[in-house]
């Protein structure tokens, strides 16, 4: 694996941790806020309920100069009997405790107002509210008693409409703007929450990532080294081998053995070209070097010396190149992509098969692509996500006559990264295309 392989694993895998995170964090703040609105909504509902039983008038629990000791007496000890966990619990889920204290009746902001069983006004109850007036508070109910749900919220109010005991409705409208308030703070301190661990996480996974890496790094650029390294040393013995072989040709003493060690020399001293080309195709390039080049006569050009190739095939080549299609690149990197991809197609194209090149920008998104295919009929069923592995052979009955050595689409996506393109395979009705996006 190159070293850009690996950088781009480490960015998806920030990536992947990173969204994991988010969704995670969404979702229990998610589930805290909904909770938190519910035993809100059940405790708001509660509320006006016990406002509607006593006829929209707040009495007071218990009255100092008309309770009687006895029953102050039982009731208290009818709290203390209760578990303390059992009392938090019912606190915390909204359980109704069958207390509400004397605090309710200063604090709880509301006013009702009673129908007769004509809808006519029969009374407006103000007393605990001085944001609203009579006429107001007419104005609300009347509205409220037009919605379809008899209980709901209206901006910062929950409402309830109900049936009364004597005949007629009451509505009761709850100020609930502290409760609202409470749930909008805390959507908001979740969302900074949310966004402050994304970037404390960010920052912790983008070092321990970077950590992780580097001997993967390391290892990489021992590899490039030691591919480096080892053609140069085997290129000695190799060309020691080929003249010797040579001179005992020129002795006379030529037969098959010398012939088949020749070829072997030949084909080692090709795989060792093609291995450096794979090292050097990873590498960075100076884009201050880059120069403007013609795409089109490239591809022509390369193109026109694999003609004769085809033709002693029984293979045809068809064009759709556009004209005018430049680019600021290396000559070198833009006309070995395409000699690799036009030699790769003519090679393994079927028998009397055509092979297609094209040449093209997509103005939408401001690429440039380069498109070769090719005839493939028993191209269905492959594992194409392999094929610019090194020493892949897709087919091995298929490409066992095939000179090469399996590493020209390794170079080919090597070159191309250099470029921040990408080089894609598919297979479609008998036809295998490859498309170099720049």
């Amino acid at each position: 694996m190159s070293e850009k392989a690996i950088q781009r694993l480490k960015n998806k895998f920030i990536m992947t941790a990173m969204l994991s995170f988010f969704v995670v964090m969404t979702f229990i703040a998610g589930c805290i806020y909904v909770f938190n609105a519910l035993m809100t909504r059940s405790q708001i509902k509660d509320n006006i309920r016990y406002i509607v039983e006593n006829d929209g008038v707040l009495p007071m629990q218990y009255d100092s100069d008309s309770i009687d000791s006895e029953e102050m007496h039982d009731a208290g000890q009818t709290i203390a009997s209760k578990n303390e966990f059992i009392i938090q619990l019912e606190k915390l889920f909204g359980v109704e405790s069958g207390y509400i204290s004397d605090e309710f009746y200063y604090s709880t902001r509301y006013f009702a107002v009673t129908f007769t069983s004509d809808d006519e006004v029969e009374r407006v109850i103000t007393s605990h509210t001085a944001a609203v007036e009579p006429t107001q508070a007419v104005t609300y109910a009347n509205t409220v008693m037009k919605r379809w749900f008899k209980f709901g919220s209206y901006d910062d109010y929950y409402y309830m409409v109900a049936d009364r005991e004597q005949g007629g409705k009451i509505v009761v409208v709850l100020d609930c703007s502290t409760q609202v308030s409470i749930n909008r703070r805390l959507v908001l301190l979740a969302c900074i929450l949310i966004g402050l661990g994304m970037v404390i996480s960010t920052s912790v996974i983008r070092v321990w990532a970077e950590r992780i890496i580097q001997p993967e790094i390391k290892n990489a650029e021992l590899q490039k080294s030691f591919i480096t390294n080892a053609s140069h040393e085997l290129k000695t013995p190799l060309a020691v081998i080929k003249a010797n072989t040579e001179m005992l040709e020129m002795m006379g003493t030529e037969n098959e053995w010398t012939q088949s060690t020749m070829r072997q020399v030949d084909r080692l001293t090709g795989l060792i070209q093609n291995l450096v080309l794979v090292t050097r195709a990873s590498e960075k390039d100076s884009k201050e070097d880059r120069v403007e080049i013609d795409f089109t006569a490239i591809v022509k050009d390369t193109a026109k010396t694999f003609e004769p190739v085809a033709l002693s095939d029984g293979k045809t080549i068809e064009y759709s190149i556009a004209e005018g299609v430049g680019m600021l690149a290396h000559e070198g990197d833009i006309r070995q992509i395409s000699t690799l991809l036009i030699d790769n197609a003519i090679k393994y194209c079927d028998d009397g098969g055509k092979v297609t090149i094209g040449l093209g920008t997509d103005k939408k998104k401001k690429n440039i692509y380069l498109r070769v295919s090719n005839s493939y009929a028993t191209g269905e069923g492959k594992d194409y996500h392999r094929f610019f592995d090194r020493f892949y052979r897709g087919d091995e009955a298929h490409n066992i006559d095939k000179e090469g050595y399996g590493v020209g689409l390794s170079i080919a996506q090597g070159l191309m990264e250099r470029y921040h393109g990408d080089i894609k395979v598919n297979w479609r009705d008998g036809i295998i295309t490859f498309t170099c996006k720049f």
